[in-house]
């Protein structure tokens, strides 16, 4: 059995199986930690913002004080997949960073924090395991296809979706891989991609590694953190869309921001997400700051109408970050560290990977 290969029956392909798994590993993780080995990750297209703050770093911060080993991802070489900023991506790599360390990430013997482009080992695992999926498998995935559609809809297809588009799927599942991590953070949205990884794995072990499998076929980590709209109240917290109160604002930006959140006339405060959207968001933040049920802060909220809401959300938010931005102050005046704490990383990702890439090499029969 490879290393930290979980135990698993056939998963069908199905969410249900799928979040039945992951909470398989959820009750198991709290007493064998160090049996998983966890892959997660952000791509440096800007700053974060509080979607990332309760949708990722807290839970990541949480796996890591129960003692799971974490392989912390800067997807640079996928920000070229789709975005023209290429110009940013290294100081957009140093924001993410300090977001990381200062949400209590403790760079470690069990926690690496690297840019995926410095590790090469990692990457040379890209060529066989292109050979191990079609080209229609990977039109297929539903990120794939919905950027096809989009540039055939703009008339731009041969401009709109190039190569690094249609494999960067594969590119993940080196990413993942590579370390041999068998858990990966995502959300349902994330299953058709990780199922990927799965395919490579279980075909790479088969046509390559049938007596000694090399790679464990990784499990989802199903997100329990509800999806964290914008202020807008009606699409995912996103930085393209403008709708997102980032970790570096202050407290009184985030004020400005959230006085243009989206609520309703009516003056009684009540949690219903259909019929609400807006003011079910704004509570639900809130929840997410404090501790409360949605339908609780409702409660206390009473008949205080849309400006009670938005002040308790200010007060809220800017309690629940001051630590963080507090420290995230600290650490943006000390570039060396930051740098410091990738060149480390980059050092352990590279060990990791050698060793990989020698087992990949020798089953092949490639070792010299």
């Amino acid at each position: 059995m490879a290393e930290n290969e979980i135990q698993y029956t056939d998963l069908g392909g199905t969410y249900e199986a799928a979040l039945k798994k992951s909470q398989e590993i959820e009750r198991d993780i709290e007493t064998n930690p160090k049996k998983y080995r966890i892959l997660s990750g952000d791509r440096p297209t800007g700053r974060l913002h509080i979607g990332h703050y309760f949708g990722s770093l807290q839970n990541r911060v949480r796996l890591q004080n129960l003692g799971v080993p974490t392989m912390i991802l800067v997807a640079d070489y996928q920000v070229l997949t789709d975005h023209d900023a290429f110009s940013q991506i290294g100081e957009n790599t140093f924001q993410l960073v300090v977001d990381y360390l200062a949400a209590g990430i403790k760079p470690g013997a069990d926690i690496c924090i690297f840019p995926h482009s410095y590790v090469p080992e990692a990457n040379q695992l890209m060529l066989p395991f292109l050979t191990l999926v079609s080209n229609s498998e990977l039109a297929r995935n539903p990120t794939v296809k919905d950027e096809i559609q989009k540039a055939c809809a703009s008339g731009n297809f041969r401009q709109g979706v190039n190569e690094g588009m249609y494999t960067y799927p594969v590119h993940q599942a080196c990413d993942i891989l590579f370390c041999k991590a068998n858990v990966v953070p995502v959300g349902k949205d994330q299953l058709p991609h990780l199922e990927i990884t799965r395919t490579i794995a279980r075909r790479f072990n088969n046509k390559y590694a049938k007596k000694s499998p090399i790679f464990p076929a990784p499990h989802a980590l199903l997100s329990k953190a509800p999806m964290i709209k914008g202020l807008d109240g009606n699409a995912k917290m996103s930085k393209s869309l403008g709708n997102c109160v980032f970790l570096y604002n202050t407290e009184d930006e985030t004020a400005a921001l959230i006085k243009k959140a989206k609520t309703d006339s009516e003056r009684l405060i009540t949690y219903e997400p259909e019929k609400r959207p807006e003011v079910a968001n704004l509570l639900q933040l809130i929840s997410l700051c404090t501790g409360e049920t949605p339908e609780a802060v409702a409660s206390r909220l009473g008949e205080g109408g849309g400006g009670a809401l938005k002040s308790a959300l200010t007060e809220a938010l800017n309690e629940a970050l001051r630590p963080h931005r507090a420290e995230r102050a600290r650490l943006e005046k000390d570039g060396a560290y930051i740098r410091q704490v990738l060149l480390d990383g980059i050092k352990q990702a590279r060990e990791i990977a050698q060793a990989t890439l020698e087992e990949v090499r020798a089953s092949m029969g490639m070792a010299i």
